[in-house]
């Protein structure tokens, strides 16, 4: 595949005319009066990958995908392969090698990609905490993989991440659609209450579209209804680049993994973001800022590949969840 998109401008071209930040990042950062933090953590994105980040790339597992459908509406991925499978060969490129015969024909992301060349990515080690923030414009796809050019580029902090480590991944699972609709069964339920990770995809119509972490206790994700999901927002690096593009176009995609039973549970939706909410049981970590997913539709897959994970401990950052 080429990309047939035009490029977005680098950081650096934009730096001359205007922020790093678009409108619905600036909003959310005045709402949370958090524009002086947002400005100075900001100095960290650049339009490049930084040299120490390319080979904490090529020894992951997995990497977190966010990408947008022919309809406008973001979904959240993981894909997952031996070390190296991922790798940034240069400061302005990423390449996934992922054969055809390995990859899920259910997964949204391939059809997606196909449509719309944004994708945001996300390299994160659950066992070491880190985690590196890659978004860009699809380059290349075909039968061997596909190659990302960087937009931009940027570490995230290590916050609310529950340490696992995965021991072993082998490649011979048959990968399987178990369960989809709009309104949650019991086993998505319970997926749900018991997840500690949830991964985010969300789209800006300039910027592309971003993946993003969020973690908590077993229990923060709040099943308000079966279509209907209730999550805090806890402090982080105050850049706040999902509610900034949720705050421009509410279309959100939830991945949240099973781990112990090798599945994915993706959601499509629309997010409605709530500021300054009573919380009285401390459940936001002082920050009075819960979201809402309304579910429009949910896919429960098993995933390709048999993945060992090693539990290690939760982030000692978790606030308490009710009761």
């Amino acid at each position: 595949m080429t990309n047939a998109a035009k490029p977005a401008a680098s950081l650096g071209e934009r730096s001359m005319t205007t922020s790093v930040y678009h409108d619905g990042e600036r909003a959310v950062q005045r709402s949370a009066g958090e524009v002086g933090i947002a400005d100075r953590n900001g100095v960290v994105i650049a339009d490049t990958i930084l040299g120490g980040a390319r080979p904490f790339i090529g020894k992951q597992s997995m990497v977190v995908l966010a990408s947008v459908d022919a309809d406008g509406a973001p979904w959240s991925t993981v894909l997952f392969g031996q070390p190296g499978f991922a790798h940034a060969d240069s400061a302005a490129q990423v390449t996934v090698d992922l054969p055809a015969a390995l990859r899920d024909p259910e997964e949204p992301f391939w059809r997606n990609v196909a449509a719309n060349p944004a994708v945001g990515t996300l390299f994160i080690e659950l066992g070491s905490r880190r985690r590196y923030r890659i978004n860009g414009a699809l380059e290349r796809l075909d039968d061997g993989g596909f190659d990302l050019a960087v937009r931009e580029a940027y570490p995230n902090c290590p916050k609310y991440i529950q340490r696992r480590q995965l021991r072993r991944i082998e490649g011979d699972a048959a990968p399987a659609l178990l369960g989809e609709g709009r309104a949650l069964d019991e086993d998505a339920r319970a997926i749900v209450r018991r997840a500690d990770t949830v991964f985010v995809a969300s789209h800006h119509q300039e910027r592309g579209a971003d993946a993003s972490h969020r973690g908590g206790s077993p229990g923060f994700i709040q099943v308000a209804s079966d279509i209907l999901l209730r999550i805090p927002d806890y402090s982080g690096n105050s850049l706040f680049n999902t509610f900034g593009n949720l705050t421009l176009d509410p279309r959100v995609g939830l991945c949240i993994p099973d781990f112990e039973g090798q599945r994915l549970l993706q959601l499509s939706g629309r997010a409605r973001i709530l500021h300054g909410q009573d919380d009285p049981h401390g459940l936001t970590g002082g920050t009075g800022r819960f979201w809402e997913v309304a579910i429009e539709r949910w896919l429960l897959r098993r995933a390709p590949q048999r993945l060992d994970w090693e539990y290690l401990d939760a982030s000692p950052f978790n606030p308490a969840v009710e009761g």
